[in-house]
């Protein structure tokens, strides 16, 4: 039976190969994904391990510490660091503060990724050296007014040691005199970052306070081991502070980075799964259409002497050569896939330190797994089921038709399933939290819809009757043959159907996020502009605010800031604001009192918070403050939050003495005239053009949202076209196999008069005709889920809306019939060039 299922693998190889390519597919998607993840994993633990490779024991503030104050614990002293440089087996102290900087390259333009452009101290030991920088060319900055750029960022800004940098750590624009150049394990730099290092006095002054430290990395003296030198340190520990060793640093880091490429990794492997899932259709459409044209092989096999089980087993050995041939194939498409991606990401600037290319053992067993596994399993039934044909029937007819009760049985579960699955989802939209009740559902449904296809064809096919009658008889032919064998074009369609399923569904819910955030900014503020450090809101000077508010075009302006307080009982951020301006600035719906009350001790809260703890207006309640003191707060206001604006509000002139540092979140402001574009100019002139200061206005806000479900939904839409990908190979296979089939039938219709052209245009259109089906299917449960998603979304959104694409609902469909057209290329052109002597005489 092995070298029986071995010479049909290689008989049939032609026939085989769409199969090879949709498995491989999917095994080079899970390796690229393994190769990819594991290799940027792998490079910035190794660039970690080399930068705490000069660290025994770190000392820095210890974040979950039992004090009862809000906020973050304080930062370390110079005390403190001069301690340690006395402790018996340290051989080396360095003191670090480090904060955001944005550096300007010679246009103005901002250098580097703006979420990695960090700032930092030199601080140079008793050899005048930093053991954390390699000093490339120049010198370190010892004063004032004089930087150190990474080697990577001074040449993606055209600077030399002696030219002037123009940076910015919190608003304000600094021009400072480049006088070293240094490399760098920074991970940072590394993500495509940039570092600006300044003399230990000024980052202190820019990122913490005079004699304030982030962290004291301690290096051991030889013989010193880190755990004894951790012991001594712990000694001088004060309340809020921890040691910890170069070991644990790294291990920690380690657990960071492993984190951090969790989701992606989770991410990408299940759409790697979708395309496999794809996968399965096209496997089981292959083998069921090899068992059924060998149907009386496989008869006369049985009638010499082969039990049911040998022929299935036959089935899956074939099946197993099958998914071993692609997964080794996709293990070594993968491992270029994963190399592909790591150059892509270097080319976005994201910069990952340098590494080999990791391939573990556990992905190239996964990879072989994976493929071997998927094509079994999916030719399992087709091998069943030609088990089962009995030899007397089978040698009798070249295709076993479905009974009555099989089709029967097959429509009955698959309404049980598409009934369920509806209930399920629609009950998940009425409960709180019905995510999961819908999320079943909606896999109920689509395999309930999978299951019915067969039956769904033969109507749904039926409508675009009167438009394939404009084609004559090809377009009569072509409806006829795609309803010929429902299953087949069920399988085919049903790999299409579930991408563009996916598609629709999360293009609906983007969509309607975006214009439902769009609309609650634009209903939530007055402000024209909005100023703010970078796109991700880094802390700003509060000079910015005092800068805007004194020029002669701005009408209002209040300061957004950001801090930690406890209030009665409860840890929150509490935001503070101009109480006499904001009323100006924004326009929030008040079931109690008004913006009018934001003034001194007077509070205004958000309706959820008011309601969980009882509170209303003329409450007092207890509050701690960062520094530790403690007064009464009364509600004066409670107003309707949303996804932008909510909880506790207060006058900054209030919060602002209780802040350890005072920074500002954004400023919001108003403009005599409203927004033009000399008014932003103005603004960005008034603040020295400063790159990593974005003056917006609602507009900039909307395209900043819409860039990002753009962004999200290109992204999803590449991943998902590898499942897209595969259900072209099914068209492509089944109609290859179909014309098969059916040559004798084609040489007929050649004989009595169909010309080539005739014959090329009925295959493609029964391939448009097939992939039309799949996409109407797709972009109907995809409206169905989005909209089900929108319901449960809206009930903790006020806002959101429902968005229907229409316009993108009818690209989706053009591409599904271009994917028919695509796909049918090859059979069409092969359906056209038989030899109709050769083809009739064939059976």
């Amino acid at each position: 039976m092995f070298r029986t299922a071995l010479r049909n693998v290689l008989a049939h190889k032609a026939r085989l190969l769409m199969t090879m390519l949709a498995v491989l597919l999917g095994v080079a998607f899970v390796a690229g994904t393994l190769v990819f993840t594991n290799t940027v994993s792998d490079a910035y633990q190794k660039s970690s391990e080399k930068g705490y490779s000069t660290v025994d024991v770190a000392i820095r503030p210890d974040a979950d510490s039992d004090d009862d104050r809000p906020g973050a614990a304080p930062r370390l002293s110079q005390g403190l660091l001069d301690k340690t440089t006395k402790l018996e087996g340290a051989a080396s102290v360095t003191g670090l503060v480090s904060g955001y900087t944005a550096v300007a390259d010679k246009d103005g333009d901002l250098l580097g990724n703006g979420f990695a452009n960090t700032g930092g101290n030199y601080y140079p030991g008793a050899d005048g050296k930093d053991s954390r920088y390699t000093l490339k060319d120049g010198r370190a900055p010892k004063a004032a007014g004089e930087i150190a750029l990474d080697s990577k960022t001074a040449r993606k800004g055209h600077y030399k040691v002696g030219d002037t940098v123009r940076v910015s750590a919190d608003g304000p624009v600094r021009s400072e005199k480049l006088v070293g150049v240094v490399t760098t394990d920074d991970g940072n730099v590394a993500a495509g970052g940039s570092l600006t290092l300044f003399d230990t006095a000024t980052a202190q002054k820019l990122f913490a306070k005079p004699g304030q430290f982030d962290e004291i990395h301690l290096a051991a003296k030889p013989g010193t081991s880190q755990a004894q030198l951790k012991a001594a340190a712990d000694k001088l520990l004060p309340k809020e502070s921890e040691a910890v060793t170069g070991e644990k640093l790294s291990d920690d880091q380690a657990k960071e980075i492993e984190n951090s490429m969790s989701p992606m990794r989770t991410g990408m492997l299940w759409f790697a799964g979708i395309a496999l899932f794809v996968g399965i259709f096209i496997i089981a459409n292959t083998f069921t259409m090899l068992v059924a044209q060998r149907t009386k092989e496989l008869a006369l096999m049985r009638a010499v002497g082969a039990s049911r089980r040998q022929v299935t087993r036959s089935v899956l050995i074939e099946a197993g050569f099958v998914g071993t041939v692609a997964g080794v194939a996709g293990l070594g498409a993968g491992i270029g896939i994963g190399a592909g991606l790591r150059s892509l990401l270097n080319s976005t600037g994201a910069t990952v330190p340098d590494g080999p290319l990791v391939i573990g053992t556990s992905t190239i067993v996964t990879s072989l797994v994976v493929g071997i596994v998927v094509t079994m399993l999916a030719a399992w039934l087709p091998g069943r089921r030609a088990a089962k044909i009995p030899p007397v029937a089978a040698m009798s007819s070249v295709h076993a038709v479905a009974t009555t009760r099989s089709l029967v049985v097959r429509n009955s579960i698959g309404a049980v399933f598409t009934g369920a699955g509806v209930a399920a989802v629609l009950a998940g939209t009425t409960m709180d939290d019905g995510t999961s009740a819908m999320g079943f559902g909606a896999l109920a449904v689509l395999i309930g819809v999978i299951v019915l296809t067969p039956m769904l064809s033969r109507p749904l096919i039926a409508a675009a009757a009167p438009v394939l009658k404009l084609f004559g008889m090809s377009g009569k032919l072509a409806r006829q043959n795609a309803v010929r064998n429902p299953r087949r074009t069920a399988a085919t369609a049903s790999a299409l159907m579930i991408g563009l399923t996916l598609i629709t569904g999360l293009t609906v819910i983007a969509g309607s996020l975006q214009k439902s955030i769009d609309k609650m900014a634009a209903d939530s503020f007055q402000s024209d502009y909005f100023v703010q450090m970078g796109d991700d809101g880094r802390p700003l000077s509060p000079q910015v605010a005092k800068t805007v508010s004194g020029l002669d075009q701005v009408t209002a302006s209040s300061a957004l800031r950001m801090a930690p307080v406890r209030i009665a009982g409860h840890n929150e951020d509490v935001g503070g604001v101009d109480g006499k301006q904001i009323d100006k600035l924004l326009d929030l719906p008040f079931s109690a009192g008004s913006f009018s009350s934001v003034n001194g001790d007077k509070i205004i809260v958000d309706e959820d918070m008011a309601e969980d703890r009882g509170w209303k207006v003329g409450s007092s309640v207890p509050v701690t403050f960062e520094d530790g003191k403690t007064s009464k707060l009364t509600v004066a206001g409670i107003y309707e939050p949303n996804e932008i604006i909510s909880g506790v509000m207060m006058d900054n002139t209030a919060l602002t003495p209780h802040m350890e540092t005072i920074s500002d979140q954004m400023v919001m402001l108003k403009v005599k005239g409203g927004p033009s574009d000399a008014a932003k100019d103005s603004l960005k002139k008034a603040l020295g053009d400063n790159p990593a200061i974005k003056v917006k206005d609602k507009d900039d806000v909307s395209n900043d949202i819409a860039k990002m479900f753009t962004l999200m939904l290109n992204i999803l839409y590449g991943l998902l076209g590898m499942a897209v990908i595969v259900a072209v190979l099914g068209v492509i296979n089944t109609l290859a196999m179909s014309v098969f089939e059916r040559s004798q039938e084609i040489g007929m219709l050649r004989a009595i008069g169909f010309d080539r052209r005739s014959v090329k245009r009925m295959v493609r259109l029964e391939a448009v005709v097939i992939s039309l089906f799949g996409g109407v299917l797709g972009v109907g449960l995809g409206l169905f889920f989005g909209w089900a998603a929108g319901e449960l979304i809206a009930s903790g959104m006020s806002s959101y809306t429902l968005v229907l694409p229409w316009g993108r609902v009818v690209v989706f469909l053009v591409l599904a019939a271009l994917v028919g057209v695509l796909a049918a290329l090859w059979p069409a052109r092969r359906a056209a060039k038989m030899n109709m002597l050769a083809a009739i005489k064939s059976s």
